[in-house]
């Protein structure tokens, strides 16, 4: 999704809200960069609206405390996948 950063921002916290996304997800959904998704989220959405943004940090931040459990589900699922070859 190419345009004006600050739309690009709403609407990506707008998904995330909505899906209780991670910025991982919402990123290949609107095909910008992780990096790119997360600098939207947090500096861009603070200035340009910030009651948007009052609602997507608690989401951020449950997924920033997740993170751990999913990277080793995702561990867990790569290797049962590899035994079973």
């Amino acid at each position: 999704m190419k345009g004006l950063p600050e739309e690009r921002a709403v609407a990506l916290a707008q998904y995330i809200i909505e899906n209780k996304a991670t910025v991982r997800a919402a990123a290949k959904q609107f095909g910008v960069s992780k990096s790119t998704c997360h600098k939207d989220v947090t500096e861009r959405l603070e200035k340009y609206n910030h009651a948007l943004y009052e609602e997507v940090r608690p989401i951020l931040e449950q997924n920033l405390k997740e993170r751990h459990i999913r990277g080793g589900q995702a561990t867990k699922r790569k290797y049962k996948k590899e035994a079973g070859r």
